[in-house]
């Protein structure tokens, strides 16, 4: 790790979504133009996000490398740095480290079906992986996306969703959880592991799955019913970690540390660790 990559760059506020209630979406642009020129990152990988004179907070970079001129980050209010996040206007400034961890394969999976299972804010580090396939969609076989919240407000980056909706390269179903549903919604309605089965993707595609730990687990138990191999079966931990370069211990599982050795796991990698889902 280069140690320059420990002191954050500043990067500056340029738009702001409402995604749902409690999540926003910003888009940050480096102030640094030779920062700017060189960062690169893999769809997968996180960053930590600062506040002055508050903290910093884990992220996942929930924009795909192709989209050059800016990153953005999708953020849930749940405690002092989000919170202080969210009460950012545009034009203000926050620190930036990153990027940091492992990513999701790509080019090994060429010539493969993909399914992408996501849950709630769970899609924003899935999104950079689908909007990444879809931009080399020949050359890949079919690409599934099952997506699914608590209610239609809880669903994020709606923009997307109409848009991947529309597309006939795709197939793309949406759910939310019963009782979440509105006289709008023209989606299913059943917890997300249920609809993946419902859908039974065949079992030699790729499946990579994020969003709530309880969510994960039914998913990646669905994904064995359905015949998935283990090493096909791939996640992503972020939400256990906080300094982002193995030093503080809060996110190690067994002898693996998330930050280091992740955030992103097959299922074969974890059934080898301590459960902790």
């Amino acid at each position: 790790m280069r140690i320059e990559t420990l002191v954050p760059t500043v990067a500056r506020v340029e738009e702001i979504r409402q995604e749902t209630p409690d999540i926003r979406s910003l888009r940050l642009v480096f102030e640094d133009e030779d920062f700017k020129s060189d960062f690169a990152f893999k769809p997968g990988q996180f960053c930590l996000i600062s506040v002055l004179g508050v903290g910093e907070a884990v992220f996942c970079i929930a924009s795909p490398p192709q989209w050059e001129d800016f990153i953005e980050v999708s953020v849930k209010e749940v405690g002092k740095v989000t919170s202080a996040i969210h009460d950012l206007e545009i034009g203000a400034k926050v620190g930036f480290r990153g990027p940091y961890g492992n990513w999701f394969p790509f080019e090994e999976n060429f010539g493969r079906s993909i399914v992408f299972v996501g849950g709630g804010i769970g899609l924003a580090p899935l999104r950079p992986l689908i909007w990444q396939t879809l931009s080399k969609r020949d050359r890949f076989r079919d690409v599934y996306l099952i997506y699914g919240a608590r209610s239609v407000a809880d669903l994020v980056y709606k923009d997307d969703l109409k848009e991947w909706s529309s597309r006939d390269d795709i197939r793309f179903t949406k759910t939310v959880d019963p009782g979440g549903e509105d006289e709008t919604w023209d989606g299913e309605v059943g917890l997300v592991p249920q609809i993946l089965e419902k859908v039974s993707p065949p079992s030699d595609s790729v499946l990579i799955t994020c969003g709530p730990p309880i969510m994960i687990k039914f998913v990646l138990l669905s994904a064995n019913k359905l015949g998935f191999r283990p090493g096909d079966v791939i996640t992503t931990l972020e939400m256990k970690m906080k300094c982002g370069v193995g030093t503080c211990g809060r996110c190690n599982i067994g002898n693996k540390y998330v930050c280091r050795h992740g955030p992103v796991f097959t299922l074969e990698e974890m059934e080898k660790l301590p459960n902790e889902f």
